[in-house]
């Protein structure tokens, strides 16, 4: 693997002590936004806007980011994601606060980010969200009306119908969707998860500059898969057929986020050597950045002038008290 990590230097965009980020999105005029699972007691917000100095704000507002012990109307239960698309915020709640299992149901929330109100809803019931599902992810073709999740808790894609707002269920249990049995060497020590080996399902995901091809990747494993929109939007197709559309695209580093950018390049986290990963349009592998910075390098967003932005949500450092633990968004030029 070739390195060019030290012409990437990273800059700090934001913090936040003690409280966990996963997620990042900046839309095409340069807002910001992140947000925080219910993974820890007294969490603040779900959601903020991220302001150029640094400072932020619930999104879309307070109401919106307050918790009482139980899912309400027009309140966030535990998001996991969040991804700017056109004038549109879309927040991903997995509903399963401390990973516990689905209260009420998980939901997709769009927002105008013109009025900051709520546009569209939909909710997703057992049989798509199951229990024990953790949906995880989304990237978002609008030309074809879909919606592509990865759910990480039993191991599954859901495609959404915008269109319809029906979602379908997919590839749940085949091994393209699903954790491999390995250990994940975090900052020089194994990663354990309440004394057990942590099994994490189809979670980064990654949609192809001409939007032909959905990637992803277990969060515990180093194959990285694809599969062709064509097939994945195909409803004629049953589960036998869509899996003989799936192709292993071999080893890569073991990534939470990954993203594309308009070149075809794309960027995986590393979580075991601190690092983020570009694969080339013809499959090399380079390492972009190397640092200690990058404590469990999350999500990626890209802004109108290539530079990347990656959160480190230290899920390895995460039991016991984190009230100490600088959670942090770094900005990365790439040239892109």
């Amino acid at each position: 693997m070739q390195s060019d990590a030290q012409a990437y230097p990273l800059t700090k965009v934001a913090s936040f002590k003690g409280i966990q980020v996963t997620g990042v999105t900046v839309t095409d005029t340069g807002r910001l936004f992140a947000n925080f699972p219910r993974w820890h007691e007294n969490l603040p917000f779900s959601v903020v806007e991220v302001m150029p100095d640094g400072s932020y704000q619930p999104y879309p507002d307070a109401s919106w980011n307050a918790w009482n012990g139980q899912p309400e109307e027009n309140k966030f239960t535990c998001v996991q994601s969040v991804v700017a698309h056109g004038n549109s915020l879309f927040v991903l709640d997995p509903a399963s606060p401390f990973i516990k299992g689905v209260v009420g149901d998980a939901a997709l929330y769009e927002f105008d980010l013109t009025t900051n109100a709520l546009k569209r809803q939909w909710t997703f019931d057992k049989t798509i969200a199951p229990e024990k599902s953790y949906l995880n992810d989304l990237r978002i073709d609008e030309e074809a009306g879909k919606i592509y999740m990865t759910e990480s808790g039993l191991g599954a894609l859901v495609v959404l119908d915008l269109n319809t707002g029906t979602a379908r269920r997919l590839l749940a249990g085949h091994p393209s969707t699903q954790s491999e049995d390995v250990w994940l060497t975090v900052e020089g020590e194994r990663w354990v998860k309440e004394g057990k080996k942590p099994h994490m399902h189809a979670d980064g995901i990654a949609l192809s500059p001409d939007k032909g091809y959905l990637y992803y990747h277990a969060l515990t494993g180093y194959t990285l898969y694809r599969i062709s929109t064509f097939a994945l939007t195909d409803a004629t197709l049953n589960d036998d057929a869509l899996a003989e559309k799936v192709e292993n695209l071999g080893r890569t580093c073991a990534p939470d986020g990954m993203i594309f950018d308009p070149q075809g390049n794309l960027y995986l986290g590393d979580l075991e050597s601190n690092a983020i990963i570009c694969m080339t349009p013809d499959g090399r592998l380079n390492t972009l950045v190397q640092d200690e910075r990058l404590k469990w390098p999350d999500t990626f967003t890209m802004d109108a002038q290539g530079n990347l932005y990656v959160t480190t949500s230290r899920i390895h450092q995460m039991e016991g008290d984190i009230s100490d633990l600088e959670f942090n968004i770094f900005k990365i030029p790439t040239g892109a």
